[in-house]
């Protein structure tokens, strides 16, 4: 079984930046696969980065050139740089981590954009 434990959100202004973690625990898989999805009151989900166990990376469209998603894998820990951020980007914003058989989400961080 795999825990996954997320920091980092909170309170920024617009223009400004964060950086969330998600640390992964338990029977971890070389084949894994992990990202950040997010989601505001009153939308569906949606995903926000993704990187792959090769460390190819994706982003959803709203993110893309203010976001970095990243990873080390010696802690099994993933990393989003969020930069330039704006209130629209306001959401809970949950880590997710994908292997084969395997499909686990962290309990959310709460991140709040707004001056």
């Amino acid at each position: 079984q795999v825990h996954l434990v997320e920091s980092g959100g909170g309170l920024v202004q617009p223009g400004g930046s964060l950086r969330l973690s998600c640390a992964a625990s338990g029977s971890i898989s070389r084949l894994a696969g992990m990202g950040w999805f997010r989601q505001a009151p009153g939308k569906q989900r949606e995903k926000v980065a993704t990187i792959n166990d090769g460390g190819a990376t994706n982003y959803g469209d709203s993110v893309k050139g203010r976001f970095t998603i990243s990873r080390d894998n010696s802690n099994y820990t993933v990393y989003l740089q969020m930069n330039s951020l704006k209130p629209e980007d306001t959401a809970v914003y949950y880590c997710n981590y994908w292997a084969p058989s395997q499909d686990v989400w962290g309990q959310g961080t709460q991140v709040t954009v707004s001056s």
